[in-house]
C-alpha cells in the first residue's frame, strides 16, 4: 500500500469521528429531549477526545512527514499533505485533556444558552460564558499569537486573518456604508405592513422546502429541520442538513433563513466527494463559506427576478395576506433599510453593524477588557451607537446568536468578509455566465449552480481565499463591488 493510501484511510477515520461528534450536536440542536443535556456533554467531550487523540498521534506526525518527503505524490495529493500538516501543527498545541473540556463547557454552554433565550434570563447562561471565555483565552495563549490574541481565534476560520486586517475592512465598510444610509435613510420609505401579517407555520414551511429544492438543494441527500437557531450541518457530501425557524408573524423570517443555510448546504454537496476526509474536500473558510449563503440570500434571494417566479406563488399560498400587493411593492419592502435588533434579520447594509458590534465585544473579551457577565450592558450601548436602537430584552440583545454557546470566537467576522466576496464573485458570475438573469425569472438557477460548483465548490481547500478570489474574478477581495451593487439597487429600490 502507497503511503498515501494509508494516509488517506486514517484521515477518513478520524473525519469519521469528527462527524460523530457533529452528529451528536445536530441532534442535541434539533431532537434531543430537554433532560438529555449532562450526559450528551460528557458523550461529546469522550468523542472529540478520541479524534483529538488520532488527529495529532506520534503515529499520524510521523505519517505525514514521511509524506512531505515523497517524490510521487501528484500535486492534488501534496497540497492534501501539506495543508494535514498545516492542521497536525496546529491541533498538536492543544492537549487532549483541554479538548475534552472545551468540547464538554461548550455542551454544557448550549443547554444553558437554550434556557436563557427561551426565558430572556441572561444571568442563567453568564457563568457558562465566562467559563468559556477563560477557556479560550486559555487556547490563544496555547495555539500563540504575534500581536492580539483574538488573531489566533480567527485563524480558526479564516487561515491568516488579523485584527489588523480587520480594522482597515472595517474601517472602509464603516467610512463608506455609513454615508449612505444617511442618504437612502433620508428618502420616503417603501410599504413593508403585509410582511407583518400571520402567516401560518405549514405554509411558510411548504414554501421555503420548495425554493430551497429549486435553488438545488438535494432532498435526497439532505433535509430541512426546525431548530432555535438555524444553522446547516454536514456530514459528507451525500448527507448536509439544514435547519430554520419560523416566526408566524414575520415572513422574511424563515424565507432568508431557509436561502441563506440553502446556499451553505449547496457549498457542502458540491464538494468533492471523493476527497472525503482530506483537506480538497472541505471548505476552503468560513469567509468563503458565508459567501455563498451570502451571494443566495441577497443577491439572488432579494432580486427582483427572483421574486418574479416565487411572487405569484407565494400570492397562490397566501392570498388573504398578499391580495393588496403588487411584485414591486413587495420588492421594495422586502429591501426596505432601517437599523434593528437583530442581525439574522437585517438588511444588507445595516447588518454589518451588527457584524462589527461583534468582532468589537468578542476581540475586548479576548484581551480581557470586558468581563462575561457585563456583556448585556456593553451590548446595549454599543447597539445604541452603532445603530441607534435600544434594546428592551436579553432575548432581543446579547442573546440572539447560539454562536458564542459554541465556543465559537471569532467567527462573526467572516459573515461581513462573505458578503463582501459574495458580491465580487456575482459580479463575475452575472459578466460570465450569459442569460443568467432570464433562467432566475423562470425559476431556473441552474447556471448559476454550475459556475459556483466550478468555481468555488469543486476546489476544496485546494487554493487560499485569497488566492480562490483572484482565481475567479482576477483580483483579491475588493469592497468596491459590494458597494458599486448596494448603491445601484438600493437607489433604484427607493427612488422608483
Amino acid at each position: 500500500m502507497r503511503k498515501y493510501d494509508e494516509y488517506k484511510a486514517l484521515m477518513g477515520k478520524i473525519t469519521d469521528v469528527y462527524h460523530t461528534v457533529a452528529l451528536m450536536h445536530w441532534d442535541t440542536e434539533v431532537y434531543m429531549p430537554a433532560g438529555g443535556g449532562e450526559f450528551r456533554s460528557r458523550q461529546i467531550g469522550t468523542m472529540t477526545g478520541i479524534a483529538h487523540e488520532m488527529a495529532t498521534s506520534k503515529e499520524t506526525g510521523q505519517l505525514l512527514d514521511d509524506l512531505m518527503g515523497e517524490g510521487d505524490l501528484t500535486c492534488d495529493e501534496r497540497r492534501n499533505v501539506e495543508l494535514s500538516k498545516k492542521d497536525f501543527e496546529k491541533q498538536v498545541k492543544l492537549s487532549k485533556e483541554f479538548v475534552v473540556q472545551l468540547a464538554a463547557a461548550k455542551s454544557r454552554a448550549f443547554a444553558k444558552w437554550t434556557k436563557a433565550r427561551k426565558t430572556n434570563d441572561f444571568d442563567h447562561f453568564a457563568d457558562s460564558l465566562a467559563e468559556l471565555v477563560k477557556l479560550k483565552r486559555k487556547e490563544t495563549e496555547v495555539r500563540g499569537y504575534h500581536n492580539e490574541p483574538y488573531d489566533a481565534l480567527l485563524d480558526l476560520y479564516e487561515p491568516g486573518l488579523t485584527t489588523q486586517t480587520l480594522d482597515t475592512v472595517f474601517t472602509q465598510a464603516k467610512n463608506e456604508i455609513v454615508p449612505f444610509i444617511n442618504e437612502i435613510s433620508a428618502l420616503p420609505k417603501p410599504r413593508t405592513d403585509f410582511l407583518r401579517r400571520h402567516y401560518d407555520k405549514d405554509g411558510q414551511w411548504s414554501f421555503g422546502v420548495d425554493i430551497l429544492k429549486t435553488m438545488g438543494y438535494d432532498m435526497n441527500t439532505g433535509r430541512q429541520d426546525i431548530s432555535a437557531h438555524p444553522f446547516t450541518v454536514s456530514f459528507a457530501p451525500t448527507d448536509v442538513r439544514v435547519t430554520t425557524r419560523i416566526d408566524e408573524n414575520d415572513l422574511l423570517n424563515m424565507t432568508w433563513s431557509c436561502i441563506h443555510e440553502g446556499g451553505h448546504a449547496l457549498y457542502e454537496q458540491g464538494l468533492p466527494v471523493a476527497q472525503y476526509g482530506l483537506p480538497l474536500g472541505e471548505a476552503v473558510s468560513l469567509s468563503i463559506h458565508e459567501s455563498q449563503s451570502r451571494l443566495w440570500e441577497n443577491h439572488v434571494g432579494r432580486s427582483r427576478v427572483f421574486w418574479e417566479y416565487w411572487f405569484p406563488k407565494l400570492q397562490e399560498q397566501f392570498p388573504d395576506n398578499l391580495g393588496d400587493v403588487t411584485l414591486d411593492t413587495f420588492y421594495r419592502g422586502i429591501n426596505t433599510i432601517g437599523p434593528n435588533l437583530i442581525r439574522t434579520e437585517a438588511d444588507e447594509l445595516h447588518y454589518h453593524m451588527h457584524v462589527i458590534v461583534r468582532y468589537e465585544i468578542e476581540r475586548a473579551c479576548m484581551n480581557g477588557e470586558i468581563d462575561a457577565h457585563d456583556l448585556p450592558r456593553v451590548w446595549n450601548e454599543k447597539y445604541r451607537e452603532y445603530l441607534n436602537v435600544d434594546v428592551p430584552t436579553d432575548a432581543d440583545g446579547i442573546l440572539q446568536d447560539v454562536h458564542w454557546s459554541h465556543g465559537s470566537f471569532g467567527y462573526f467576522p467572516t459573515y461581513t468578509l462573505g458578503s463582501f466576496y459574495a458580491a465580487q464573485f456575482f459580479h463575475t458570475a452575472e459578466n460570465t455566465v450569459s442569460g443568467m438573469a432570464d433562467s432566475a425569472r423562470n425559476g431556473d438557477y441552474s447556471d448559476l449552480l454550475k459556475w459556483l460548483r466550478e468555481n468555488v465548490h469543486a476546489h476544496g481547500r485546494k487554493y487560499d481565499p485569497e488566492d480562490l478570489c483572484t482565481r475567479i474574478t482576477g483580483e483579491p477581495l475588493n469592497v468596491k463591488y459590494f458597494m458599486d451593487y448596494a448603491k445601484k439597487k438600493f437607489r433604484q429600490v427607493y427612488e422608483s
